[in-house]
């Protein structure tokens, strides 16, 4: 039986008054009745609106209504009607391209001039053209062979910026008691100073072996890929005597999908369209932290 769905207008900006409209007649004719259930509302610098659905919409139906919301300059997200927003106890979200700026291991090779080599693996794997990430890791780390340690430090410091809305995404996330988990491709380096500058509770990654200052071309240990990111939330979950419904995950890449299948609010940020087609809300315009008003 098809259950009822929340849309969420997202704006950095007041929503055009043809928004609703512009979506009332796209689900008129897929035979859905949407309703206005709030109004326009400002919150932390964003706005808001919410309508109800009637019935659940097909994926094929959510890309075209993210598209009519795209034409008013608007996000848009579908949340289920059986999601509690006070029960959502963890946080769980990607590094590269999602919490900061940049994809670290692109930026270290940019260092070598190997950047154009690596990132054509990096966005393959994103799109899920390369579907075993541990190898395509493998590969983009070997290209690194000979690379000094320090380039790891200008990377974190000339490059590295966390995302809009980052810091105030894991403020309210902490002011709320959720436990934070930043589950990565990348590198420990990173996510370690990370976890220290903006509070993480958890962090997984990978570690790049690294002798005589330089970085050798190898991971040590397991890989940290997309089967991994789903165990990491399952643990963070089982912590906090919750379910996975009870999440919030966030992500841009194929890799991430595994973890956020099955959570509670699935965020696709400036995402591959393999990720925006599978994830409840899809932030194209609006920063991180405009997540704290699905589960206001």
């Amino acid at each position: 039986m098809s259950s009822p769905v929340t849309l969420v207008s997202l704006a950095n900006s007041p929503i055009p008054p043809g928004l609703g409209s512009a979506l009332s007649e796209h689900a008129k004719v897929l035979g859905i009745e949407l309703q206005s259930s709030q109004a326009m509302l400002s919150r932390s610098g964003y706005f808001s609106e919410r309508w109800m659905a009637s019935k659940t919409l097909m994926p094929e139906a959510r890309v075209a209504m993210r598209d009519i919301a795209a034409t008013h300059g608007t996000d848009l997200a579908f949340l289920s009607t059986a999601f509690i927003p006070q029960e959502v106890r963890v946080l769980a979200m990607d590094m590269d391209s999602t919490l900061i700026n940049i994809e670290c291991i692109d930026e270290i090779a940019d260092f070598t001039g190997k950047k154009a080599a690596v990132s054509e693996i990096t966005e393959a794997t994103m799109r899920g053209e390369i579907k075993d990430f541990k190898e395509s890791l493998r590969r983009r780390v070997a290209l690194l062979a000979g690379v000094s340690a320090d380039v790891l430090d200008s990377v974190y410091k000339e490059r590295l910026r966390p995302n809009p809305g980052a810091l105030e995404l894991l403020a309210g996330a902490h002011q709320r008691g959720l436990y934070t988990l930043l589950v990565s491709g990348g590198f420990t380096f990173f996510t370690e100073k990370l976890q220290k500058e903006l509070g993480f509770k958890q962090t997984q990654a990978n570690t790049l072996e690294i002798i005589n200052g330089k970085l050798t071309g190898k991971v040590l240990g397991e890989i940290v890929d997309g089967a991994a990111k789903a165990a990491y939330l399952d643990g963070a979950c089982t912590l906090m005597n919750c379910t996975k419904s009870h999440a919030i995950t966030m992500g841009d890449g194929s890799n991430d999908l595994p973890m956020m299948h099955g959570s509670g609010i699935s965020i696709a940020y400036r995402a591959k369209p393999i990720v925006k087609e599978k994830a409840d809300a899809a932030f194209d315009r609006v920063g991180l932290d405009a997540a704290l008003l699905l589960i206001a």
